[in-house]
């Protein structure tokens, strides 16, 4: 497997919509599995194909714990297809703004139509920090990061932090 790079803002990829996928197929599931690696390397508990520069609509899940056995879930255009009206607060986070954090308000409990690895369509009801992922991951296929659901000053000022992290590991590294 390859571990892939993760883009990060204010990277313009990160604001396309991504475009549905035809049929998983063996690429797909490569890019899954990459994708899948590259998460664990980071680590984080989600990521969406725009993060690594490919504009298709694919995420993978994994909330295990690292003592815990890996349990990835793997999805090819998801959709939200019911969100309950209760909301919740997460504190977010996100690859591609690293070490930065916002609480975001989001439905407390979703359903996500979705084709599997296997190319098989299936239904997920989650709750909790699943739904939270899941909708973040989903958000990114749509060009919205969770940036997008705060303030603009709030939006700026994470950017800015998490340009100002970038150009001190560039001077670190010359």
């Amino acid at each position: 497997m390859t571990i892939l790079p993760i883009i990060e803002v204010p990277d313009p990829r990160l604001k396309l919509k991504a475009a549905p996928v035809d049929r998983v197929d063996a690429a797909v599931v490569r890019l899954m599995d990459d994708m899948l690696e590259t998460m664990y390397v980071a680590p984080g508990i989600g990521l969406a194909a725009p993060q690594v520069g490919v504009a298709r609509r694919i995420i993978v899940v994994d909330l295990a714990d690292k003592d815990e056995p890996r349990r990835p879930l793997r999805m090819v255009n998801p959709e939200v297809v019911w969100a309950s009206e209760d909301l919740c607060v997460y504190s977010e986070g996100c690859l591609s703004v690293p070490e930065q954090f916002a609480d975001v308000e989001r439905p407390e409990r979703i359903r996500v139509r979705y084709i599997d690895h296997h190319g098989a369509v299936q239904e997920i009801d989650a709750d909790g920090l699943l739904a939270t992922v899941l909708q973040h991951e989903i958000d990114h296929l749509e060009g919205i990061l969770f940036l997008d659901h705060l303030s603009k000053l709030k939006r700026d000022m994470l950017v800015r932090r998490v340009q100002k992290a970038r150009k001190g590991r560039q001077t670190e590294a010359l």
